[in-house]
């Protein structure tokens, strides 16, 4: 069975809310559009106080070439543009909508009916893809026609979709799977379409054998997909890891994945290409699981973006008595929430309540050098030997040593026998090379 070749662990899955049917979320009485739900730019806003606005009608335009509109999730009328907190804490811009109805711009097909067929060119697709303000779904936010528009010079042969949601708890994209299996496939013809990729392959992880079937089913009627079953191994949703587990290519060390002639778009975002361009449909709801070992209701809930998530707590059951904190996103690699009042975002994936017996941390001991933290990660890196350059200010060294390699996916953590908080250390790292290399270029 296919997987990636260096570290990797194995957690257990918790798929609590597995094999429910996708449900739709109540409109919130306000909807509060963040305006940096996307790596890059701020959008910038095309619409003032008092205006009246309809669900799916451009509120926000691109900042930049990096950058991604935004639509209104909702119809009714601007309150306000201000700043609220996000889910870190941090105040940015957004815009905040009464709403008063739902009613959807016109150009918007609300139909059922299956479109299959795709007469737009490369650059058209690409062009819708943006006007939709589509960006990843899997977590990190990167604007899709930005990553469908490779540097001159640069070919890619196989396009692949991530379908592997290896984070413990989340089940949005396993449920997408089995509820919109062909327009997954007809989004995948069209992405390939767009990069002139004459393969495509979507991973999805073993422990989805109802997916894999379904999808395997469905693929023998598009021509070029393959459907490419992986051995569950955290953190295999990674881009590089996942690149590595379906074509056995690496990417180098500070390259992207086109340098090995790849592009990787999450099964989410393949979806949200396939409405976008066969239903006009921008890009302002999603599906997010809610979840937890004490959450009465956990499912996956089809939310519009905007909704406060205290909102789509109380669709789940209302927030469990013994609730110590909760995630937004997996256990893995998401953050923990300042407040419940924070609004979904596009890149919000999940919101997973945790217990106190869940969260209670052991106490830290000394580093034993065990080497364990080494072996699980996935980026062939040396955690134990950062935290100790981190709390001596070494950022010289951490940079040579490629601490920006790391992709924060908590496997050094988890496997540490010390309880050492390797990750929390990683990310100040991160966060401080980061300013060097930054300052550097100035």
């Amino acid at each position: 069975m296919r997987t990636f070749s260096i570290g990797g662990i194995h957690p257990p899955g918790y798929k609590l809310s597995a094999g429910k049917p996708i449900q739709r979320a109540a409109l919130p009485k306000q909807s509060v559009v963040l305006l940096n739900q996307q790596i890059g730019a701020l959008a910038v806003p095309v619409v003032a106080k008092g205006d009246e606005v309809k669900t799916g009608q451009l509120i926000a335009k691109s900042g930049g070439f990096v950058s991604a509109n935004i639509h209104a999730p909702v119809s009714g009328k601007i309150s306000k543009i201000d700043l609220i907190p996000d889910t870190g804490g941090y105040k940015h811009k957004a815009i905040f909508i009464d709403v008063v109805d739902d009613v959807w711009v016109d150009t918007i097909d609300r139909s059922d009916v299956l479109i299959k067929d795709c007469n737009l060119d490369a650059t058209a697709i690409v062009a819708k893809i943006a006007e939709a303000g589509i960006v990843g779904m899997g977590g990190a936010a990167f604007p899709t026609q930005v990553k469908l528009t490779p540097p001159h010079g640069k070919k890619v042969d196989v396009l692949i979709v991530n379908a592997v949601e290896c984070e413990p708890y989340l089940t949005s994209d396993h449920q997408l799977m089995m509820e919109k299996g062909e327009e997954i496939l007809i989004g995948t013809t069209i992405l390939m379409k767009a990069i002139q990729a004459k393969r495509g392959v979507i991973g999805i992880e073993n422990n989805k054998p109802d997916a894999i079937a379904h999808l395997k089913k469905l693929s023998a009627q598009y021509p070029g997909i393959e459907i490419i079953p992986l051995k569950v191994q955290y953190p295999q949703g990674g881009e590089k890891q996942l690149i590595e587990a379906i074509i056995g290519r690496q990417v180098p060390s500070g390259a992207f994945p086109i340098e090995v002639g790849a592009i990787v778009q999450n099964v989410a975002t393949v979806f949200a290409v396939y409405e976008a361009v066969q239903k006009n449909k921008p890009l302002f709801e999603r599906i997010i699981t809610v979840t937890g070992k004490s959450v009465s209701r956990p499912g996956n809930y089809l939310t519009r973006i905007g909704t406060p998530l205290s909102d789509l707590m109380h669709e789940a059951g209302g927030l469990p008595e013994d609730a110590a904190k909760v995630i937004g996103g997996g256990p893995m690699m998401g953050k923990a929430l300042v407040n419940l009042s924070v609004p979904v975002t596009k890149g919000c994936s999940g919101l997973l309540v945790l217990t106190e017996k869940e969260t209670l941390r052991n106490e830290i001991k000394n580093c034993i050098r065990c080497t364990k933290c080494v072996r699980a990660c996935p980026m062939g890196l040396e955690p134990y030997l950062f935290m100790t350059l981190i709390e001596h200010e070494e950022w010289g060294k951490l940079e040579k040593e490629r601490i920006m390699d790391c992709i924060e996916c908590g496997c050094c953590t988890y496997s540490c026998p010390s309880a050492r908080p390797l990750l929390d250390y990683l990310k100040i790292g991160k966060s401080k090379v980061g300013e060097v290399i930054r300052t550097r270029k100035q």
